[in-house]
């Protein structure tokens, strides 16, 4: 291969019911070489946004985990580094441009990308995600998505691991509704993952595992000096726990 050929891009994102973000996401990402969008069947309008946009392919597939859905939108991909992102994530124009740069130097196989989490319209800086960082930029073919986990993927990689300096602005936090039920979707997703090992929920995990997380993330990460938005976060950060066990114990009992 000719080291001195411009590198394509592809951009990769799944995406359910996000009718509130793609389309400014879409309009994010116009450098890109390739914009794949791998839907689970969204019933708002995200369909009809992403049909709007010609240089987007489209592709349905049903959900079953984050992983194989991930992995799904991997093989899908016609150029050998990818980029993914999430429906309500952002780009700043730094970090378009140090993507550019590192992909057409080729120091490492992938890159951890540090995120800033915004509360609604607000930075969050701390409540646990001052240190938050994930793989998003990588060589498709040096790279996958292990399959033991269904959320909260992680990324098997094949060579160098490197870190971006620039940050991935991160709109998560929309609404209490929302966050709560994306919280819940991720109990449910671990409880399951959880029983797939053969792990047993137990009353003494389901109480202290929940209330050692919001007293970790609200004291020694200093959630606190996030104010109320510290304390809804951490909340919900330890709900999400609490569902995971609450949900494997339901699953266990019902197999008795």
């Amino acid at each position: 291969m000719n080291t001195n050929e411009k590198q394509k891009l592809s951009v990769l994102i799944i995406t359910f019911n996000e009718e509130l973000h793609i389309k400014s996401l879409l309009q994010d990402i116009d450098f890109a070489d390739e914009i794949i969008v791998v839907d689970s069947f969204s019933t708002d309008q995200t369909i009809q946004i992403i049909e709007s946009f010609k240089n987007v392919q489209l592709i349905q597939n049903h959900f079953i985990n984050y992983t194989l859905q991930r992995n799904f939108a991997l093989d899908q991909a016609k150029n050998d580094w990818v980029l993914f992102i999430d429906a309500d994530e952002r780009l700043t124009p730094d970090l378009k441009a140090e993507i550019l740069y590192v992909i057409n130097n080729n120091k490492a196989s992938a890159y951890l990308i540090y995120r800033t989490f915004m509360f609604k319209k607000l930075k969050l800086h701390f409540s646990g995600w001052q240190t938050d960082k994930i793989f998003r930029l990588f060589k498709r073919t040096n790279c996958r998505y292990t399959e033991d986990r269904m959320v909260h993927e992680k990324l098997i990689v094949n060579g160098p691991v490197a870190t971006l300096k620039s940050k991935l602005i991160h709109f998560s936090y929309t609404n209490y509704k929302d966050y709560k039920t994306k919280m819940y979707n991720y109990g449910v997703l671990k409880a399951n993952e959880k029983l797939k090992k053969g792990q047993k929920s137990s009353l003494f995990m389901t109480i202290f595992h929940p209330l050692y997380t919001f007293l970790y993330q609200f004291l020694i990460r200093l959630g606190f000096l996030d104010g109320a938005k510290g304390i809804i976060i951490c909340y919900l950060n330890a709900y999400s726990i609490f569902i995971r066990y609450k949900e494997l114990h339901r699953l266990t009992s019902s197999r008795i």
